[in-house]
């Protein structure tokens, strides 16, 4: 018994299945750029021993931790307002490393006065299995194969990425997620079509299938799960005090080709709190605006450009962006 500890804004672990859960790699929860280096370097021995002989000293931020501490002060509004429910965020740590390496973590979530109490230690196994049974509902990663292989399986998933050297201030009372809308939320259907038509074509296709809905993307019911817990502050009178803001942020323009994803979110019976048609424009400066905990987006040049003006940013790698990549690199492969 610890007479000091802090009241678990989780309280006891809701039941899985009413959940909101989100697991979280340790090396996007934590800054283990070290520890990894030592991994790749000189194998699982060296590292195993490094962690143990450095377990009380914790590990720094790393780039999903605001993201997380955000969820927190979310469970810590609903318990208020909902104090029998289960319909909470409930994070789950993933990581690769065997159990006994796991104290240092054990050591940094309490150091860091985090309330993560479902642990995944997967001791170099593939975390999938595990992530259905938790029914996740988004998985972040620092390991890009990791997040392809839950998106095959159907579970949202992204990749994250160092910090930010100049990291944008976000909100420590309002969770703020920026999605993308091809590829992210919706299919990757119209990406296509400009990939393989070029602009004008894509704007003569989405004006002919205006009111044809988009199929669903990867990110959906990550969407869709913040939507249902949005609701419960509405329901009492919250809306303007919510503490969860979602953001459409995507390079379409509005005219031309917005009634479309507009109209997909309405038959979804979802709605984001902003929507931004950019037409082209760099994602990066409204995202400073904006401050999102976390952004999504599926092509690499939006993330990036994100990350270079402080926004937190995770690649969703699925649709026809990733595959003219795969594509690049073996040719690349090929030439050497």
């Amino acid at each position: 018994y610890n007479s000091g500890a802090i009241q678990s804004p989780f309280k006891s672990n809701p039941k899985p299945q009413n959940a909101i859960t989100i697991a979280v790699s340790s090396r996007v929860l934590f800054n283990m750029d070290k520890e990894q280096q030592i991994y790749e370097q000189k194998g699982m021995e060296d590292y195993l021993k490094y962690q143990i002989e450095h377990e009380m000293e914790p590990f720094a931020p790393g780039p999903a931790f605001p993201f997380v501490k955000a969820l927190e002060a979310v469970n810590t509004r609903l318990r208020e307002l909902y104090p029998e429910s289960e319909e909470l965020f409930d994070v789950v740590l993933m990581t690769n490393s065997h159990a006994h390496a796991g104290l240092r973590l054990i050591n940094t979530i309490n150091h860091h006065q985090l309330f993560i109490e479902r642990f995944c230690m997967t001791g170099g196994n593939s975390p999938i299995g595990y992530l259905k049974a938790y029914h996740t509902n988004l998985y972040l990663s620092a390991d890009p194969m990791k997040v392809r292989e839950a998106l095959e399986e159907g579970i949202a998933a992204a990749t994250m990425f160092n910090p930010p050297e100049k990291r944008t201030e976000v909100s420590e009372t309002q969770l703020r997620v920026a999605f993308d809308g091809d590829a992210v939320l919706f299919s990757d259907e119209s990406e296509r079509i400009f990939k393989a038509h070029g602009l004008d074509k894509f704007f003569e296709h989405e004006k002919t299938h205006e009111n044809t809905l988009l199929d669903h993307g990867p990110l959906k019911g990550f969407l869709e799960s913040l939507g249902k817990l949005q609701k419960k502050f509405y329901a009492k009178d919250q809306r303007l005090d919510c503490p969860i803001r979602t953001y459409l942020v995507t390079a379409r323009s509005a005219a031309s080709s917005g009634t479309r994803a507009l109209k997909t979110l309405r038959s979804w019976g979802l709605e984001t709190d902003e929507a931004l048609f950019l037409a082209g424009a760099p994602k990066g400066p409204m995202l400073e605006k904006i401050r999102p905990h976390i952004f999504f987006d599926d092509q690499m040049f939006h993330v990036e450009g994100a990350s270079q003006l402080g926004t937190v940013a995770a690649h969703v790698p699925y649709g026809v962006a990733q595959k003219l990549l795969q594509q690049k690199d073996n040719k690349t492969a090929l030439c050497i």
